[in-house]
């Protein structure tokens, strides 16, 4: 184990679904080894304040350490820093589309190239529906270069009672990928067994 915190690369996209990365940064701010650090983007200043009313300086004050979209000089454009991966929450079409073509166009390409280029594990939480051919080709580029492509498709086998319940389930299946105990939504435990009548 590193002698360091876990440390948890966070981007947040112009993409609608902005509470998934809120809810990340919320659940990881208190998680006890683990210090995030954030990236939001120009586009997803506009959706954080349309989907759920929050200010960039309010989400900016659930990170550990903040870096701005621009500065691709941060510590985390480099593979020297030592991070455990990326979370990409959301993840919109433009941002999938530079990390499948390595463009490293702002600091959250960049940030998303190293984390690859370091076999270190990246999450791309895309939203966008129906999905045509380009993102297809592009989701399936950014998994051939060992990235994970994560929809934030919403289960419902253990019966949520509000949007809450959804967006923690899914974001507990995230912070799974990277190995953080959490108790945001019950485990599987197998299907309660029925009665099928003919």
């Amino acid at each position: 184990m590193p002698d360091r915190p876990q440390r948890i690369i966070i981007a947040i996209t112009g993409a609608t679904g902005a509470v998934y990365g809120v809810r990340l940064l919320q659940q990881l701010q208190h998680t006890a080894g683990v210090e995030t650090h954030l990236i939001v983007s120009d586009a997803a200043v506009l959706t954080l304040h349309q989907e759920t009313g929050l200010q960039r300086r309010e989400v900016e004050a659930l990170a550990h350490v903040v870096h701005k979209v621009r500065d691709v000089g941060a510590s985390i454009a480099s593979g020297s820093f030592q991070s455990d991966g990326m979370i990409v929450a959301p993840c919109s079409m433009k941002t999938l589309a530079s990390v499948a073509h390595g463009l490293s166009d702002n600091l959250i390409a960049r940030a998303a190239d190293v984390v690859l280029k370091e076999r270190r594990r990246l999450v791309l939480m895309v939203r966008e529906t129906p999905f045509n051919l380009a993102h297809l080709r592009n989701m399936t580029a950014v998994t051939e270069m060992g990235g994970i492509i994560f929809p934030p498709l919403p289960s419902f086998y253990h019966n949520p009672q509000s949007i809450a319940e959804m967006v923690d389930h899914t974001v507990g299946r995230v912070i799974d990928l990277f190995g953080i105990e959490h108790a945001l939504a019950p485990r599987w435990n197998g299907m309660k067994p029925v009665s099928v009548s003919n």
